[in-house]
């Protein structure tokens, strides 16, 4: 083959020639063969000339012109032979043929001319890769003068360079250098040619500087050149220099210009710079109106192919809008299309007037000819014709003109057409519209992409940095400032194309979003502002994202919708002001109202005064969707957008009539008020997605950073501000939405949220206090659903280990407690309830927090709440004790203590104490592991506030922190004793002195001081002043229908009760507790307090009261010293080992072993005994504590019983049960003081028992107090008077010497209660009504209360029989003799015995005779003893007197007195003298003369029954005492002749005696025997005969006695009066009456004694 190459000249020769015969089947024959060898590549260079030179002349003569151009083809493809100017000439050869008449030879020679030019590039370019691995120098291009040789250039190259040069040549309509032989050409072939050049091989032009230099020096100045006519024919002017010249522009050169200026731009941007600036001007120049409409359509295609490159969009705006003082080419071009399509729809195309109002169809070419608004057809039906653009009038259809992101032109590819096409309606809108949505895709695809790679670069690189290693950590920083540098620079571009596209898209695409009538088409332009926004958001372009996140905002809204947010911030920026770019307007415009659209929804506007209704559109709808979707997935890039975002979404749903649930979401809820909103079923469906993408949207806020979470919160809080400004003042629905998205938000951060929790939670409490109650209720809701989702999320670390978290969750709600509207405080409290049920178990630290809000509760709050507060209480306290800190169960107290004083609901405050008594045992049960656990705390604690430098500040703080609880525990329950219910009081004392009780051995000793200090004395003193102020006034009735008792009638008698407990309690706890009281320093002064608050409150002027004090009073006696219990060892036993006591078996919570307390009365010595010996209270001491007792008592005792001074019916008297528990408290004290009981300790007592006894009884209570009338029994306060007597009686009889003196003074009392039977006491001023008279009068109904004075005879009587007792035993006692006790007595008896008959009782005369045998039989033998010291001198005249008195009564017996009565009676008389015979009269001389005198007058008086001599009926009833005459008599007699009449002065008494006896008897026997004589036969009367009886037997007596008598002791004169007598009883021997005559008889026997002689008168005269 190389052979035949070589020789292929002569090879080729014979084809030439037969080519040369011009004979058609043979010059094809010898073409064809040609050809073969050509495509054998056989044909060196020489046969590749001559064949040209062969293929030239055919061509001239037209012969096989398609043959040759397919040789040529051949020829040039096959090998790179042919050269310079061989291949010119083929080149030019197809020029030739192209412009021949045959159409068929035209086109083929076109097609073949653009072979061939791609061939010779095409070797050029192998040429190059060939070349490629020779490094050259390269050769500095001269100014290239001589432009037909290029001397570097290789030859394929050179070939190249010549063909293109000529080519510029041509169309500038030059003559070509190279290309010899054109004849002609065209430019607009020319033009296509040089555009295929350039957009085949850019790299040429790139890298051949040589080409550059044609690119810059030929091409862009004919481009510009070219230009001219469209550019000037706004003038009208159009001068050209070409040879066509043309009137106006050419449509099919402008269109080629077009093409070659975008590949020129998008080809070598970079070589041609100020070139390009140029022609991008020029683009959007014509773009203006004033152009034909054919020109503006090429021109939009012609950017749309720029739109698609971002790159290149990237270029213009680093290139131009980012250099000083250069056009902004990018803005400008965004800014002419926002423009463009402006004018699209305000002014009509002007340039075909014919076309201006066709609508077009899909097919480019056909249009239909209809009205401007003829797309609008059925809308009302809903149905569009067309997808199209409305606006005010102008309809423009949307044309289907590419796919999306690829700019297919329609005209710029019309190279056939020499006209202008016709432009169908709406192909520009459609263009310029994808131009803006391609130019909004490519730059945010290509930032974003680049954003991307610059974070996951920056990524690795710090990460690489932070941890690099020694050698390549200079490499490392190095790399990443790299990075920075290029990620400033980049970020400047990115931000500088932004701003310069942002304003002239927004105008675009707002408007043309107002005009869309299509679905897709709205759908595309909200894409496209929502990717704007997003990115600018992503480059923290706040204003431009504002912008368009506005537009969107405005898009979901109905038209002129007022809604602030849009209108004052960023928006009214953009509004109302022109962007004016290069002398052009581009105006924001702003949603017109007359959109055709589909309505879908009709609802309420969210406004303070809503006017009407408002509609929304489907495409409101759509922009709503649009702005959910951005939301959702550029959250994080929204910031302060967010405002804008949820402002309109909540206006949105409120239209739609979106209400929240649970948990936030919002459902499709009816409207509350107005016209209820109207839904199409369209949208209806569409709702619960809406719905649900609506909570996506705040799902997602789970991914968003931390910065845009708080962005979002911020944007939540303030929409929820203006909707809570806007719910004040009416009650009106409020748009919940801020607030629910505010909560869902919350729950779904709760991984962490300790960074939004404070916002979040210091928000909704101020919903929570808003006065509209569903705002609030929503607020409340929110805020505990976040907190109790708060406390159950599974945080990490868990909420166990991070107490802050905890701390920080419960605190909002405490805080909830400043709200006062009842209904959340009600929602609190139920979370609260919630909380404890489902985490009640870890709340730890948090539990003060729990406690507080239930403490919190206020008074005024009413009851719901205050019961629901309650029930977490009775939670917390049945279930949690145990597992809260030690340290929270003082709050536990404090709570329950304040709920025991609301006074709402009396139940919940009793309960309340229940729960106090139900906590204190709990803390007995758990006593040792509290007090570890408080005193673990404590020592923290202190050593904390010692650190800082403060002092510990706790209640009562030196006691141990264990005891403190208790305290605090003690303290609560003593002010719930002061309550002013009296149910409350009454529970918290018993639970009070129960717990203190039962559980205040675990107390510390030094404890109980303050104990009794600050907890008892101090409710003491409460109590008593209380119940000294409380009001008298009668409670009616106790609330509801509840009787109350007349005893607790009036506050004074409640306050008295609980007077009565608590002192009762206080009294048992000084009594129980005395061993652990006793050994405190300062026990005598709580004692003297004890002992104050009990003469307090037995003075207090209340029955009730008064008797309680003193059973405390009597308690606190019973009390035994602990030094008498050890029985006074004489060095106390120091107890070492401590005795467990055991407490059975208690069940506490998990405690199944007994509870051992080592708490016996040893173990609290033997605490005492390792520094000093145990304390026993000395006897000195004790004593001190008695006699203060005593002091008290008898200050009670005096107070009580002294009579008041003036009387009326409200004058308090004390009442029996008093005065007698009074009086029996003193035998009991009286034992602890005797050895100092001295005589005015006895006097002092005699007053009390004295004023006690006098006190007497209300008539309401004499039926219950005193005995019935017939029996006389002593009361029992007179029972007590004795026993007291007695108690002192007894133990002066044990006692020592000197104790006696006080004998007498006990008579004195006793005999003063004796004077009380005949005259009972008096008490003050009262009138009191005797027994008698009560008995009968019965009280009247309302009557005041009378008194009744007791009956005291039975008292007195028993009184009696003690003092004859006493006497008995004492009579010979020196201090009874001194202080003339029997004369007392006597002088006492006195009074009863000479009142006789006239005695209230009759037993009372007859007890005192007989007390007085008594008392005689044993005093006189004394008297007779002491007889020379003149100590009973006294006693004798009232002895005599006593008897006189009695013997001879002036009172008169009863008339019912019967005969047996009388007799007995009489017997007691005859005693009375049997005692003078037997006791007084035989110790005559031992007995004052007087007294024996007086005596002897008695018995004279009474054995002469002396009779007046007036008889009147009354006198014949008197009974004779005849026995008592008798003995009398007998005694006188006895006494008369006694021998031992020792005095003269006696002798003469018994003879005076005798002789007035016998006179009298001579007297009455006169009288008797006259009255016989007189009477006749009747009868005398039965008087007169019994004293005629009765003298007759004296006489007898008389003489029978003076026989037994000395004869030497009887006078004389005696006799002779004794037988004067005898004549007279003679005389009455006559008598009718039997019982005379034997009565006479028994006289006149003894007188035969006297039947003697008679002696000698001598002897009868000496004797």
């Amino acid at each position: 083959m190389p052979a035949l190459k070589e020789n292929s000249s002569e090879v080729v020769q014979p084809f030439l020639m037969g080519c040369g015969t011009k004979e058609p089947k043979i010059t094809q024959l010898c073409l064809a063969a040609i050809q073969r060898l050509m495509s054998h590549e056989v044909v060196s260079e020489t046969a590749a000339g001559n064949i040209i030179n062969m293929l030239w002349q055919l061509m001239e003569n037209s012969l096989e012109e398609l043959k040759l151009l397919q040789t040529v083809l051949v020829l040039l493809t096959t090998n790179t032979v042919v050269h310079d100017e061989a291949l010119s000439k083929a080149i030019v050869l197809c020029f030739r043929l192209h412009f021949t008449k045959d159409n068929i030879t035209n086109n083929t020679a076109a097609a073949t001319v653009r072979q061939v030019v791609t061939v010779v590039f095409e070797r050029m370019v192998a040429e190059d890769e060939r070349h490629r691995d020779i490094v050259e120098q390269p050769v500095l291009v001269q100014g290239n003068s001589n432009r037909r040789s290029v001397s570097t250039l290789k030859p394929c190259a050179k070939d190249a360079y010549m063909l293109f040069q000529d080519l510029c040549q041509l169309v500038n309509a030059d003559a070509p250098y190279w290309l010899v032989g054109m004849t002609e050409m065209t430019r607009t072939f020319g033009l296509e040619l040089l555009e295929s050049v350039l957009n085949d091989f850019p790299q040429v032009f790139l890298q051949h500087q040589e080409f550059s230099f044609l690119l810059k020096e030929r091409v862009c100045p004919l481009v510009i050149k070219l230009f001219s006519p469209n550019i000037k024919f706004r003038q009208g002017s159009s001068t050209s220099a070409s040879p066509a010249p043309v009137e106006k522009p050419y449509f099919p050169i402008c269109m080629r210009l077009l093409r070659v200026v975008s590949v020129l731009i998008k080809q070598f941007y970079s070589l041609l710079v100020t070139e390009c600036e140029i022609f991008l001007s020029l683009l959007v120049k014509f773009l203006d109106a004033d152009k034909p409409q054919w020109l503006r359509a090429v021109a939009v295609e012609s950017i749309h192919r720029f739109c698609v490159q971002p790159q290149l969009l990237r270029s213009f705006c680093q290139s131009y809008d980012m250099k000083q003082h250069s056009t902004k080419v990018f803005r400008d071009i965004v800014n002419a299309l926002g423009s463009f399509i402006q004018s699209l729809f305000l002014v009509p195309a002007t340039g075909n007037p014919a076309t201006s109002n066709q609508a077009g169809n899909n097919n480019l070419g056909g249009s239909v000819s209809a009205p401007a608004n003829s797309g609008m057809v059925g809308i009302g039906g809903g149905v569009t014709l067309l997808p199209a653009f409305e606006y005010r009038g102008t309809w423009i259809p949307i044309l289907t003109i590419t796919v999306q992101g690829s700019a297919k032109a329609t005209y710029l590819e019309m190279l056939d057409k020499v006209e202008p096409p016709t432009i169908p309606e709406g192909y520009a809108m459609s263009v310029a519209f994808h131009c803006l949505l391609d130019l909004v895709r490519g730059i945010t695809s290509m930032i974003e992409g680049e954003l991307g790679e610059v974070e996951t670069e920056y990524q690795t690189t710090t990460e690489e940095a932070s941890s690099p290693t020694q050698s390549s950590e200079q490499q490392d920083l190095q790399s990443a400032s790299d990075q920075m540098d290029k990620e400033i620079v980049s970020r400047a571009v990115w931000e500088e194309m932004v701003n310069a596209c942002w304003c002239g898209l927004l105008a675009a695409l707002s408007l043309l979003l107002d005009a869309s009538t299509d679905e897709a088409a709205t759908e595309n332009i909200l894409k496209a502002e929502l990717t704007m926004a997003a990115l600018c958001g992503r480059l923290g372009l706040v204003t431009s994202r504002d912008a368009f996140i506005t537009a969107i905002c405005k898009g979901s809204l109905p038209p002129h919708y007022a809604l602030t947010v849009l209108n004052t911030t960023t928006a009214a920026t953009l509004s109302n002001k022109s962007y004016s770019v290069q002398g052009q307007s581009v105006m924001m415009i702003s949603p017109s109202s007359e959109s055709h659209q589909q309505v879908v929804a009709v609802g309420q506007p969210l406004a303070v005064q809503p006017q009407g209704t408002v509609m929304l559109t489907s495409k409101n709808i759509q922009c709503m969707r649009t702005l959910l979707n951005l939301a959702h997935c550029h959250g994080a890039v929204l910031g302060t957008s967010w405002q804008l975002v949820l402002a309109t979404l909540q206006h949105l749903v409120w239209i739609l009539g979106l209400k929240p649930s649970s948990g936030g979401a919002l459902k499709p809820g009816r409207a509350v008020e107005g016209p209820s909103t109207v839904l199409t079923t369209a949208v209806m469906t569409d709702l619960p997605v809406i719905s649900n993408i609506l909570s996506r949207l705040f799902e997602s806020s789970q991914y968003l950073d931390d910065v845009s979470l708080h962005h979002l919160i911020n944007a939540l809080c303030s929409l929820s501000l203006e909707a809570m400004d806007m719910a004040y003042g009416n009650n009106k629905e409020p748009s919940l939405f801020a607030v629910a998205k505010l909560l869902e938000t919350g729950l779904v951060n709760m991984h962490r949220i300790e960074i939004l929790w404070r916002p979040l939670t210091g928000h909704l409490l101020e919903v929570c206090q808003h006065p509209n109650s569903r705002m609030r209720e929503w607020g409340a809701e929110a805020l505990t659903s976040l907190i109790k989702a708060g406390l159950s999320f599974n945080h990490d670390p868990p909420l166990s280990q991070n107490q802050r978290l905890q701390l920080l969750l419960l605190n909002p709600l405490k805080e909830m407690s400043n709200i006062n509207h009842p209904d959340i405080r009600l929602k609190q409290l139920e979370c609260v309830l919630q909380i404890l049920q489902s985490q009640g178990d870890s709340l730890g630290p948090g539990w003060p927090l729990v406690l507080g809000v239930m403490g919190a509760i206020r008074n005024d709050q009413g009851e719901s709440l205050i019961r629901t507060a309650f029930q977490c209480l009775q939670l917390v306290v049945t279930d949690f004790l145990p597992t809260m800190p030690c340290t929270c169960l003082q709050i536990v107290v404090d709570v329950a203590g304040s709920f025991g004083l609301h006074n709402q609901e009396l139940n919940i405050s009793l309960t309340s104490i229940g729960l106090l008594w139900n906590i204190s045992d709990y803390f007995f049960q758990r006593g040792e592991t509290i007090e570890k656990e408080l005193n673990k705390e404590e020592a923290l604690q202190q050593k904390q506030a010692e650190e800082k430098g403060v002092v510990l500040n706790r209640p009562f703080h030196p006691a141990p922190p264990f005891d403190c609880l208790w305290l605090c525990l003690y303290a609560k329950l003593g002010e719930l004793c002061v309550d002013p219910r009296p149910a409350v009081r009454k529970s918290a004392g018993q639970t009070l002195f129960s717990t203190i009780g039962a559980h205040g051995t675990l107390l510390q000793h030094s404890t109980w001081h303050t104990v009794i200090w600050k907890v008892l004395f101090h409710l003491l003193d409460r109590v008593r002043e209380s119940s000294t102020t409380a009001d008298k006034e009668k409670i009616e009735s106790g609330g509801g229908n509840i009787l109350i008792h007349h005893s607790r009638d009036t506050a004074e008698k409640q306050w008295a009760e609980t007077w009565v407990l608590t002192l009762a309690g206080v009294a048992r706890i000084f009594n129980t507790r005395r061993y652990l009281l006793q050994p405190l320093g300062d026990f005598s002064r709580a004692w003297d307090v004890l002992l104050d608050h009990i003469q307090s409150a037995a003075l207090s002027k209340n029955n009730e009261v008064s008797l309680a004090a003193l059973k405390s009073f009597q308690e606190i006696l019973q009390i035994v010293s602990p030094a008498r219990d050890l029985d006074k060892p004489e060095t106390p036993p120091v107890v070492n080992v401590p005795v467990p006591v055991l407490i059975g078996p208690i069940s506490g919570p998990g405690m199944s072993r007994p509870f051992v307390r080592t708490d016996s009365i040893g173990e609290r010595l033997g605490r005492y005994s390792s520094s000093e010996p145990p304390i026993i209270t000395d006897e000195l001491e004790d004593l001190n504590l008695w006699w203060a007792a005593w002091n008290t008592w008898y200050r009670i005792g005096s107070e009580s019983t002294k009579p008041p001074i003036t009387f009326d019916k409200l004058t308090f008297i004390p009442s029996q049960p008093f005065l007698t528990a009074l009086i029996q408290i003193f035998p009991a004290l009286y034992q602890h003081i005797k050895t100092g009981f001295n005589m005015d300790e006895l006097q002092k007592l005699g007053v009390i028992l004295h004023s006690a006894i006098s006190v007497p009884i209300s008539s309401d209570a004499s039926p219950f107090i005193l005995p019935s009338y017939t029996e006389a029994v002593l009361t029992s306060l007179q029972e007590a008077v004795l026993t007291a007597l007695d108690v002192l009686q007894k133990a002066i009889c044990v006692g020592p010497e000197n104790m006696q003196i006080m004998y007498p003074a006990i008579f004195d009392q006793l005999l003063a209660f004796v004077e009380f039977s005949c005259k009972p006491p008096q008490y003050g001023q009262l009138e009191t009504k005797h027994i008698a008279n009560a008995k009968y009068n019965q009280i009247q109904l309302f009557a005041p209360a009378e008194w009744v004075a007791l009956n005291y005879v039975p008292f007195a009587e028993r009184s009696l029989e003690v003092v004859v007792d006493l006497y008995q035993k004492t009579a010979c006692h020196k201090a009874v003799v001194n202080e003339k006790v029997l004369q007392n007595i006597i002088k006492t008896l006195r009074v009863p015995l000479s009142l006789k008959y006239s005695c209230p009782s009759e037993s009372t005369w007859k007890l005192a005779v007989s007390s007085l045998l008594k008392v005689l039989s044993i005093g006189l033998p004394v008297a007779r003893q002491h007889a020379s010291s003149g100590k009973f001198d006294s006693m004798w005249p009232e002895l005599a007197n006593t008897f006189e008195d009695f013997l001879f009564t002036k009172s008169i017996p009863p008339d019912n007195l019967s005969i047996q009565e009388f007799q007995r009676n009489e017997n007691i008389d005859v005693e009375v003298v049997q005692l003078i015979s037997t006791e007084i009269l035989p110790y005559a001389n031992f007995i004052p003369k007087e007294f024996v005198g007086q005596i002897m007058t008695m018995l004279n008086k009474g054995s002469i029954h002396s009779q007046s001599s007036s008889f009147t009926e009354a006198e014949i009833d008197i009974r004779l005492r005849e026995e008592f005459s008798k003995m009398c008599f007998e005694t006188l007699l006895q006494f008369s002749f006694s021998n031992k009449v020792t005095t003269p002065q006696e002798g003469y008494i018994s003879r005076m005696a005798l002789s007035v006896l016998l006179k009298r008897s001579q007297d009455v026997l006169h009288r008797y025997i006259e009255d016989e004589r007189l009477s006749g036969k009747c009868p005398l009367p039965r008087q007169q005969v019994t004293e005629i009886i009765f003298v007759l037997k004296a006489v007898s007596t008389l003489i029978d006695s003076l026989k037994k008598t000395q004869p030497e002791n009887v006078d004389g004169n005696t006799w002779a009066q004794v037988i004067a007598l005898y004549p007279t009883l003679v005389e009455c021997i006559t008598c009718s009456s039997s019982e005379v005559c034997s009565a006479l008889k028994e006289a006149l026997v003894p007188f035969k004694d006297f039947m003697q002689p008679p002696a000698s008168r001598v002897q009868n005269g000496e004797s």
